[in-house]
C-alpha cells in the first residue's frame, strides 16, 4: 500500500505533518479530511523520493521514550484482539515523531503482504534494536505478542530513566568545572597582565616566587594560548581515535572499571543492564544462549562481554549460568548469589529483576552522594586557586605601599 508524506492545518489552525498509507491519494486526503486535517501538500513517498527505498529518515535514531510509548500503544490494541494490520496501522496514524510513523507504516505494509513483524521491524536497525527485534520475534512465536511489547515497553522506560540519572547528576559538576575555567581564563587573560604592569613601575620591588610563576602562567596563556589549545585538542582528537580501536577501546574498558569511585559506578551500571535485560528477554521466550548474545552488547565494556562469552560457552557444554560468572571475577557476589538461588528455585527471571532494581537503587544512591561531594570540592578548589591569585597579587601590592611610604 503507498505511503503518502503530507503538511496540513487542524481546526485550530496548528501546522501538522506526518505520513499516512492508503489506497490511493484520493483515498488519503479522504482519511485526513476524516481527522479534521486540511490537507496543504500531500505526494506518494516512494514517487517523491525513489531513491531511498527505506525512506529518508531510515538511517535516523528515535528516542527511547517515543519509542516506549509507540510499543504500550500497540501493546494496548493487540491486547484488545485488534489485527496486527489495523493496530499497526492505528499506531502509525498517532506517533507523532515522522521517522518513527514512518518506520511503522512501512514495516505494516511488510506484515500484510505475509511478513512477520520483527522481520518488518528489523529493516530499520537505527530504529529498533536487536533486543527488541528478539522480543518481537520471541512473542510471535510464542503468541503472547502484547504482553512481550509491554514488558519491552516497561524495559526501554527504565533503561531511559537510568540514563537520565546519569546525565542529570553530571550535569552540575560539569557547569561548575566550566565556571571555574572561565573565571580563571578571565583572570590570567585580563588582569595578571594589567597587574603586571603596575609592578614594572617599580624597579626596587622584589617579587615572590609565587607571583613571578603566576606571571609566567599568565603570559604563556595570552602569548601561546594557540598552542596551548591546539595541544589539548590534539591530545584529544588522539585519545579519540586510540579509543576507537579495538585494543583501545578493550584496554580503556578495562582501566575504567579499575579508576577509583568512578569505576564501582561503571560496573553497577553494566550490571544492571546485564540483569535487567536478561531478565527481559527470558521472560520473553528467548532461550538462554540467545539472550546472552544479545546482552553482551548491552553491557557497553569489553571485559564483562568476555566474561559473558565465556560464560556462554560453558553454559553450552551444559554448566549453570552461576558459575561461570563467578569464576570471571567480574561480577558482584550479591549477583553471583542471587543467580545460583534463581536456577535452584526457577525463579531466575524473578531474580534477575530484583537485582536489577537493587542496583539501579545503588547507581541512583551513588550518583547522588558523588554530585553532592563534588559540588563543594569544585567550589573548594575554585576558592583555593582564586584565593592563591589574590595572594600573589596582593602581597607585591602592600610591598609597594610600604616602599612608597
Amino acid at each position: 500500500m503507498p505511503i503518502f508524506e503530507y503538511k496540513g492545518l487542524k481546526r485550530d489552525g496548528k501546522n501538522v505533518k506526518g505520513v499516512i498509507d492508503a489506497e490511493n491519494l484520493r483515498a488519503a486526503r479522504a482519511k485526513l479530511k476524516k481527522d479534521n486535517i486540511y490537507v496543504v501538500d500531500i505526494r506518494d513517498k516512494k514517487k517523491s523520493d525513489p531513491k531511498k527505498k527505506q525512506g529518508p529518515r531510515s538511517t535516523k535514531k528515535v528516542g527511547v521514550k517515543e519509542l516506549s510509548l509507540m510499543t504500550r500503544q500497540l501493546a494496548t490494541l493487540i491486547k484488545a484482539n485488534i489485527p496486527l494490520v489495523d493496530a499497526l496501522t492505528a499506531v502509525s496514524e498517532q506517533v507523532e515523531n515522522p521517522v518513527l510513523s514512518e518506520a511503522i507504516a512501512d514495516c505494516k505494509n511488510m506484515v500484510n503482504e505475509g511478513s512477520p513483524l520483527h522481520k518488518a521491524l528489523a529493516k530499520y536497525p537505527n530504529v529498533f534494536t536487536n533486543i527488541y527485534i528478539s522480543m518481537v520475534e520471541a512473542g510471535e512465536m510464542s503468541g503472547s505478542l502484547d504482553v512481550i511489547l509491554m514488558r519491552l515497553a516497561e524495559f526501554t522506560e527504565a533503561q531511559a530513566d537510568l540514563r537520565a540519572k546519569v546525565s542529570s547528576a553530571m550535569t552540575y559538576p560539569i557547569i561548575m568545572m566550566t565556571v571555574t575555567l572561565g573565571l580563571l581564563g578571565f583572570l590570567f587573560v585580563f588582569l595578571i597582565p594589567k597587574m603586571v604592569t603596575v609592578f614594572e613601575s617599580a624597579p626596587n620591588l622584589q617579587l615572590p616566587w609565587y607571583t613571578v610563576t603566576l606571571i609566567d602562567a599568565s603570559q604563556l596563556v595570552v602569548n601561546y594560548w594557540y598552542l596551548l589549545v591546539g595541544s589539548a585538542l590534539i591530545l584529544f582528537l588522539l585519545f579519540k581515535n586510540w579509543k576507537n580501536t579495538p585494543a583501545g577501546r578493550n584496554q580503556w574498558d578495562a582501566i575504567s572499571l579499575k579508576l577509583p569511585i568512578i569505576g564501582p559506578t561503571v560496573r553497577m551500571v553494566a550490571v544492571s543492564r546485564f540483569t535487567r535485560t536478561l531478565a527481559t528477554l527470558l521472560n520473553g521466550g528467548v532461550p538462554m544462549l540467545a539472550a546472552l548474545d544479545i546482552v553482551r552488547n548491552v553491557v557497553n565494556n569489553h571485559v564483562l562481554a568476555v566474561a559473558i562469552d565465556e560464560a556462554r560457552s560453558n553454559i553450552s557444554e551444559g554448566e549453570s549460568i552461576a558459575g561461570p560468572l563467578k569464576k570471571s571475577g567480574q561480577f558482584p557476589p550479591i549477583v553471583i548469589h542471587m543467580v545460583n538461588i534463581g536456577e535452584k528455585t526457577g525463579e531466575l527471571e524473578n531474580m534477575l529483576s530484583q537485582v536489577s532494581d537493587a542496583y539501579d537503587f545503588q547507581v541512583k544512591t551513588k550518583l547522588e552522594g558523588l554530585t553532592s561531594l563534588m559540588g563543594p570540592v569544585v567550589i573548594v578548589l575554585m576558592g583555593f586557586a582564586i584565593g592563591m591569585i589574590v595572594v600573589a597579587v596582593m602581597v607585591p601590592m602592600f610591598e609597594m605601599a610600604n616602599i612608597a611610604g
